[in-house]
């Protein structure tokens, strides 16, 4: 029987890269249709506001987990072939879209509305007033929260060892099944976690507390 040794760590730790990777793809591709969930939940049409808000609704009130499986073993139900790295993507994605669109709108309603008045007394249409006024002020509000996410998006990846596809987590099940050292393996996994997380709080809490200041002057 093998023992957890530097081997075993270095392929663990080789996993990394692909948590990350999932992560950055999770990250640009939620923030890029949460953008547009943000944008039409505070739009001024009513079909945008109910579509984005179903969408919304379904995907925050379903677990990620289910959410894999559905994309995962569903797909070939439709006679698509997936594999565990689109499954994962478009899963981590549209939840990750969810939230970050409903963190958005906060940010956009934040805005005081004197500055939506002040956008419409000079004839701008709804894409300059987003684009020029109201959008650059909420990007300020949105960033900690934001930052805070990211550390949610990483930690939900470990979700996709349950489809096979070996990021972290899977890493530590396919060395623990071999060593059968469980507390080694696993503490190590949970160090790695924490080892890429705590630096994104210590960002996002920085963040949070700078704006408080800005605000009390």
């Amino acid at each position: 029987m093998r023992t957890f040794g530097f081997a075993e760590f270095l392929f663990i730790l080789e996993a990394a890269k692909w948590t990350l990777a999932l992560s950055l793809i999770a990250f640009i591709g939620g923030a890029i249709l949460g953008l547009v969930i943000a944008l039409a939940r505070t739009s001024d049409s009513k079909v945008a506001r109910g579509v984005s808000t179903v969408f919304i609704q379904v995907f925050q009130g379903t677990p990620l987990l289910l959410q894999l499986f559905l994309i995962f073993f569903g797909a070939p139900v439709l006679g698509l072939d997936i594999n565990p790295w689109v499954a994962a993507g478009i899963a981590l994605i549209l939840n990750s879209a969810a939230f970050l669109g409903e963190i958005w709108r906060g940010c956009i309603e934040a805005i005081p509305r004197g500055q939506w008045e002040a956008a419409e007394a000079l004839s701008l249409d709804y894409s300059s007033r987003m684009r020029d006024v109201v959008l650059p002020q909420a990007f300020k509000i949105a960033l900690p929260p934001t930052v805070g996410y990211v550390v949610q998006i990483i930690k939900g990846t470990s979700l996709a060892a349950i489809i096979g596809f070996t990021e972290i987590t899977r890493a530590g099940q396919i060395i623990n099944n071999a060593t059968f050292q469980p507390l080694q393996v696993f503490t190590t996994v949970a160090a790695l976690y924490f080892v890429i997380c705590w630096p994104l709080s210590l960002i996002a809490a920085h963040m949070e507390r700078k704006r408080a200041r800005a605000l009390v002057r």
